[in-house]
């Protein structure tokens, strides 16, 4: 029998890629996510190639998913995508302890972060 299907959350000319547990805090991706949001997918991977930070790599293979699964799942035209949103969500932290003076610990937090990209396909103005 098995479940009843579900309507589709995005649009017909929407794609979406979601990565779970990237290790960093999400105040730190979100700024790289920033940088990509609303500008077209070339633009955006131009700006994650040369970007400094360390998770910008991260982000630019889930972008790359994204248009991979706009061009392949969906038939988007990937020359007209463009990022719509980025969402970055907080995942779970894991806790640790340091020792310090006089019998003490220091706490030390490891956070982990979701990231969501979806890109659209912008509409031919004629």
């Amino acid at each position: 029998m098995g479940k009843m299907a579900r309507d589709r959350a995005l649009d017909d000319s929407e794609a979406m890629a979601f990565a779970k547990h990237i290790k960093t805090s999400p105040q730190k991706l979100n700024l790289v996510a920033q940088t990509i949001r609303g500008k077209t997918a070339d633009q955006a991977l131009a700006a994650l190639s040369f970007s400094s930070r360390r998770v910008a790599n991260d982000v630019k293979k889930l972008l790359q998913a994204a248009i991979a699964n706009a061009e392949n799942n969906h038939q988007l035209y990937v020359d007209r995508l463009y990022v719509k949103e980025a969402t970055v969500g907080r995942a779970f932290v894991l806790k640790r302890f340091r020792a310090r003076a006089r019998g003490r610990v220091g706490r030390i937090e490891k956070s982990f972060s979701n990231l969501r990209i979806v890109v659209r396909e912008r509409e031919v103005t004629a």
